[in-house]
């Protein structure tokens, strides 16, 4: 698993890094087609409006048309095939919008004129529409543009001719228009690679968090087959010892291994019972008998608890309560247990001159309860994980701590059940406090 995840990452990122440049590659050339498209459309209205502009009939006599070979004529013989002068711009604009929408295009925005040819003496028209089109012309990088030479039938045979005028039609910011001509196509594009990228987002974090229910697993397998083996070994070894005749006629030896049975077998019964807090918590099956208790008493049935394992450390646990409402309304067994659990860590995660100090005082309508020890502390990493299920805190040079990983994930839970706060601080070798809220019962 751990080699194969990078690899599978990779793979799958090296994919979707293709995915999303075929796709930019594909929205590129969609938008080439179109704009060719956009240029074909429009040679074609030209050609259709420019065709209707110059073939209708004139006031012009075709008998002072001028034959091939003869010199071109003055400008008074141009003047009667004048598209200016013939149209003004409402109709040449509505004869371009009505053959745009018989193209699908009667949504185009464009701007039209009718300019004359560069050099020619004979030209003598002028543009039709806003007072920017010039500044459009200019703007060849925003702006698209088309030409189309307005040439009479009577004058087309003169190949010296010269158109006298232009219909110019120029698309402002025509990419905006293709773009939007392709726009279901790009929101389509995006959302699919927005899906493919949640997707892949979503198998990762799949995948790294089986990697890490993995290790939990095996870590808690492990540490389940430590604790029960060290007692089981240890009741072994002292079932062993009272088959021996001599220790079977000394009574105080009887009531020494007696003991030992006894307190290791006290010590699978926690952790079994241990395990199946965290079972039913899991399946939210915990119910809590929930009675008016004082905060004080609960709190000296906790420190009860702990007395043998302080005088093992040569401990000292400080008491100083100062709360003066301390009824709450809580579950006896869980409330005294998490309270435990505190206790307990306190002693697993000490060092020499062992010191703890339990105060209590109110604050507004809680009673809070604090824990202080000076123990090895944490860091920032280990306090803001010290809550999950499963995780141990690194111990440094202290190799006899042990434990599933479940009693801090069972104290935040039961804090919660009981409507509490649970604050930690803590500094690496100077200790950790654990600061606890609750609110006072009337």
């Amino acid at each position: 698993m751990k080699r194969t995840l990078p690899v599978i990452i990779t793979l799958i990122s090296i994919s979707l890094l293709g995915i999303i440049y075929i796709q930019f590659k594909w929205i590129q050339n969609a938008a080439l087609v179109k704009e060719e498209q956009l240029k074909e459309n429009v040679y074609i209205v030209m050609d259709e409006v420019g065709q209707q502009l110059v073939e209708q009939k004139t006031t012009a006599d075709p008998l002072t048309v001028p034959l091939p070979g003869m010199s071109v004529p003055s400008g008074d013989f141009y003047s009667h095939f004048s598209v200016i002068k013939r149209f003004n711009a409402f109709i040449i604009k509505e004869k371009l919008k009505k053959a745009f929408a018989a193209r699908g295009m009667g949504n185009t925005n464009f701007e039209f004129g009718i300019i004359p040819t560069p050099g020619n003496p004979f030209a003598n028209s002028h543009d039709l529409e806003s007072d920017n089109f010039q500044s459009l012309l200019r703007d060849t990088v925003n702006n698209l543009r088309f030409r189309y030479p307005l040439i009479p039938p009577a004058l087309s045979m003169y190949d010296a001719f010269n158109a006298d005028e232009n219909l110019v039609i120029v698309f402002p910011e025509y990419k905006r228009f293709v773009f939007r001509s392709i726009g279901w196509v790009i929101v389509g594009a995006i959302f699919f690679t927005l899906t493919i990228i949640a997707a892949f987002f979503l198998t990762v974090s799949s995948a790294l968090r089986q990697k890490k229910l993995s290790e939990i697993k095996g870590d808690f397998i492990n540490n389940m087959t430590h604790e029960f083996k060290t007692p089981l070994a240890t009741i072994s070894l002292a079932v062993d010892a009272l088959k021996n005749e001599r220790v079977l006629q000394d009574r105080q030896k009887l009531d020494y291994f007696s003991g030992i049975i006894k307190e290791e077998n006290r010590r699978m019964n926690k952790q079994v019972e241990t395990i199946l807090q965290a079972a039913q918590l899991d399946k939210q099956e915990v119910q809590l008998n929930r009675e008016i208790h004082h905060t004080h008493i609960l709190l000296a049935s906790a420190i009860d608890n702990l007395r043998l394992q302080l005088e093992q450390k040569n401990g000292v646990l400080e008491t100083n309560f100062q709360a003066t409402k301390d009824l709450v309304s809580a579950d006896e067994v869980h409330f005294v247990n998490l309270i435990s659990n505190i206790l307990d860590n306190a002693v697993k995660y000490s060092r020499d001159n062992l010191r703890i100090k339990m105060t209590t005082r109110n604050t507004g309508k809680l009673i809070r309860i604090v824990i202080e020890d000076n123990g090895i502390g944490m860091t920032r990493e280990t306090i803001n994980r010290i809550f999950e299920k499963f995780y141990r805190a690194h111990t440094g040079n202290l190799h006899n701590v042990k434990g599933f990983g479940l009693g801090m994930s069972y104290v935040k839970s039961m804090v919660d059940a009981h409507n509490g706060k649970i604050k930690v601080e803590s500094t690496p070798g100077k200790g950790s406090t654990f600061i606890l809220d609750f609110p006072v019962a009337s």
